[in-house]
């Protein structure tokens, strides 16, 4: 049975004003009501109920036994649901929901947000990772950072980087043929990622073909973050976003061998549904990570 059915929470409602403030007129008054209607919702409760809830005599009113056993839990009940409709409505509007793919988040939004949280200390952020696009219509998500073209529908997008990209590897595994003096030489040492077609890409723009790449074990790690950790650990050359491992190539963890990038046209975006881009939590974000971006740019040039 449904809860509307076995609790009158109207009627209820007006009890506790009407209790409360000593007065039918009173309590239509703070609800809005006519005093017919405020009498008629008390009648309807001590139907419920089986007992009356006043003692009603000119010009005065007063609790009954009954009365007065049910208005301290009642009010305590009014009290619980306005404090949770309170909760509730302070967690939509001081939590920021992002979903992010793997490579972004923890190559360069978690080593961020922190400022991010310094400048806004009301909103608490809550990160969540996937591959997949997210259904802004589905899912409980404020924005999302997605990897494409920029054109989804009903979605504003808003690019934060170009996807480019390049060879990295250990240092270690470069001395171990000798140094990386030449494209070509990349082909002595495992190709992390061969069939990923954006080895195609970069040895084209280097002036290589037939390179073979396809007769190469055709493993593949899902992710950047995972190519990375293995170029690291020099088990061979892996195809990477430069501006991901700037801590990485600074430390001497990775190594890039040539200044050469290339793109595929596609971008990272921040997303966010159209009918929500005024909305206090989304555009202080979107303000805070162009501005991170800017920074990034002025830095590298």
């Amino acid at each position: 049975m449904k809860l509307s059915k076995q609790v009158p929470l109207n009627a209820l409602r007006v009890f506790e004003a009407v209790a409360r403030l000593g007065s039918f007129t009173k309590a239509g008054n703070e609800l809005g009501m006519t005093q017919t209607a405020v009498s008629y919702q008390v009648k309807l409760l001590e139907e419920n109920i089986g007992e009356p809830l006043f003692l009603r005599r000119p010009r005065q009113i007063s609790l009954t036994d009954t009365g007065e056993l049910l208005l301290p839990k009642v009010s305590d009940a009014f009290v619980l649901l306005n404090e949770a409709m309170a909760e509730a409505r302070g967690e939509i509007e001081s939590t920021l929901l992002i979903n992010t793919i793997a490579t972004f988040a923890s190559h360069w939004l978690a080593r961020r947000l922190g400022t991010f949280q310094l400048r806004h200390p009301a909103i608490a952020v809550r990160l969540s990772t996937s591959e997949a696009l997210i259904d802004f219509t589905r899912e409980s998500v404020d924005v999302a950072i997605r990897s494409g073209d920029g054109n989804w529908r009903g979605l504003i997008a808003d690019k934060l980087l170009d996807v480019d990209f390049t060879p990295m590897l250990s240092p270690k595994l470069a001395e171990s043929v000798g140094g990386i003096h030449k494209p070509e030489d990349l082909m002595k040492l495992p190709i992390i990622g061969a069939t990923d077609p954006w080895w195609q890409i970069w040895f084209a723009a280097a002036g290589l073909t037939d390179l073979g790449l396809e007769s190469r074990p055709r493993s593949q790690y899902g992710s950047q973050t995972f190519e990375a950790s293995a170029a690291m650990a020099g088990q061979g050359v892996a195809i990477l976003t430069p501006a991901f491992y700037g801590d990485e190539l600074a430390q001497g963890r990775l190594y890039q061998p040539f200044e050469m990038t290339c793109t595929d046209d596609r971008g990272y975006w921040l997303v966010y549904a159209e009918n929500r881009r005024n909305v206090p939590k989304i555009k202080a974000f979107r303000n805070w990570i162009l501005e991170e971006i800017a920074r990034d740019k002025d830095a590298a040039q």
